[in-house]
């Protein structure tokens, strides 16, 4: 990257309803499971969060709303008393250190397993995922889901109302509703995993129902300037056909444009596609864009600079980045100066738990006592650490040496897991690649 001062609009404030951001670079969600077994969050993710809040806006992990909405291992949870408790732990950090957070709602539906959940998945459709879903125990064959029946339908839609609730107890500013990448939300809207004969299928008003009625509910329960909604259009990943995907997300859109949303999350935009164009102009509000990078793949040199500027060009309002934020806790400064950034560990995104490829990801500049994240100190220095710092309150201290929660004395280790490949490769790989994320 060029070294040369920064004069982009990337770096300019802007407002999300009541929120002021001091920059329009979003922290894209990102599933790292380091949650604890119960889905409670963890001192970890507190360290891991509160190290990125000069991001603009932090849209924190996939989290479920019920039990049966499950994914994968060590994922957090926002339906019960104890994980409003370690939700509230991570966004105190996260307001500590002068950032802001909303929590992304994700239901799994056909992208869960019994070993993971304790229960048979459910979905639109008995469609199965065509192929493995990680547990604990390793890869397993994905398992037939039950169709959900009209009572499953309002459960599910008020355990989302639930856990907005849950996550605006927990501290959060708001919520985005996850409707995109083949988990619950987006098996309604597309042909090829919803084949229901009801209201909630067929055409494509019947097949984007079910998202309007959650992304109604939980506006209805907390206020929809604390609602946000992720879409994908055009997503081939986890076995996912859309079949009409140009008919599909205008209707989507110009149903939700009326409900006073705090934003519109687009990922894998696209500024030459038309579609994109179609959602900007019918989209009366904030548009989050996150650019289509190589995945699987290395992440560009610039972690995606060069297309978030296209995206702004091309009428978005902020940019979420995934991988950048990930390997770079002090993305906004390196990219504001033109520093290089930090590689991504690929080896370390998931399933391995701990701190390596997650908190000790080295900073380029030590701040100033006193300084706020989005005003780095004028005179970077060698990653140097500094002393710990308690944090009032919290019975923590954060110790810039481990980039970490410390309680005491004692540093809080991840638990340690071996590391699996969770990209099937080789002469063996499905033709549906499995994904687990969004790590663009």
């Amino acid at each position: 990257m060029t070294n040369t001062p920064a004069t982009s609009d990337l770096f300019a404030p802007a407002r999300l309803g009541p929120l002021h951001l001091p920059n329009r670079l979003v922290m894209a969600p990102m599933t790292r499971n380091r949650a604890a077994a119960d889905g409670t969050p963890t001192p970890l993710m507190a360290a891991y969060y509160a190290q990125r809040a000069s991001a603009g806006l932090i849209i924190a992990e996939a989290t479920t709303p019920n039990a049966v909405g499950r994914t994968y291992p060590d994922i957090p949870a926002i339906h019960d008393p104890a994980h409003v408790a370690g939700w509230r732990r991570v966004t105190g950090a996260v307001h500590a250190a002068g950032g802001r957070m909303f929590l992304q709602l994700q239901h799994g539906g056909r992208i869960g397993h019994p070993d993971n959940s304790g229960l048979t998945p459910l979905a639109p459709s008995p469609i199965p995922l065509p192929d493995t879903v990680f547990t604990r125990g390793g890869h397993r064959p994905a398992v037939v889901p039950l169709e959900m029946t009209a009572g499953d339908i309002r459960s599910t839609v008020a355990d989302f109302a639930a856990a907005a609730r849950n996550a605006v107890e927990a501290g959060f500013a708001g919520v985005e509703v996850h409707a995109a990448n083949g988990y619950l939300i987006h098996q309604f809207l597309a042909r090829g995993t919803n084949h229901r004969t009801d209201a909630y299928g067929g055409p494509v008003a019947g097949r984007i129902r079910f998202a309007v009625e959650v992304v109604r509910a939980v506006a209805d329960a907390i206020g929809p300037e604390r609602v946000g909604v992720r879409i994908s259009p055009g997503f081939t990943g986890n076995g996912m056909d859309e079949g009409d995907t140009d008919d599909i997300y205008p209707a989507l859109v110009d149903a939700l444009a009326g409900m006073g949303l705090a934003y519109l999350h687009v990922v894998f935009a696209d500024p030459g596609q038309p579609l994109f164009h179609t959602i900007r102009n019918r989209w009366p509000g904030t548009l989050i864009a996150n650019p289509a990078l190589p995945w699987p793949g290395p992440l560009p040199a610039d972690g995606g600079r060069h297309e978030a500027e296209r995206l702004l060009a091309a009428g978005a309002d902020l940019i979420s980045l995934g991988r950048a934020f990930l390997a770079n806790p002090d993305l906004v400064e390196r990219l504001r100066i033109g520093a290089p950034l930090n590689p991504v560990r690929d080896e370390h995104l998931m399933y391995v738990g701990g701190e390596t490829g997650y908190t000790d990801y080295p900073f380029l500049t030590r701040p100033r006592r006193g300084s706020r994240p989005d005003r780095p100190s004028p005179r970077p220095c060698a990653e140097q650490p500094t002393r710990p710092v308690p944090r009032p309150g919290t019975g923590l201290v954060i110790d810039p040496a481990r980039r970490g929660f410390r309680d005491g004395r004692q540093a809080v280790p991840g638990p340690g897991r071996r590391t699996v490949d969770h990209r099937r490769r080789g002469p063996s790989s499905r033709r549906h690649r499995l994904y687990v994320g969004c790590h663009t």
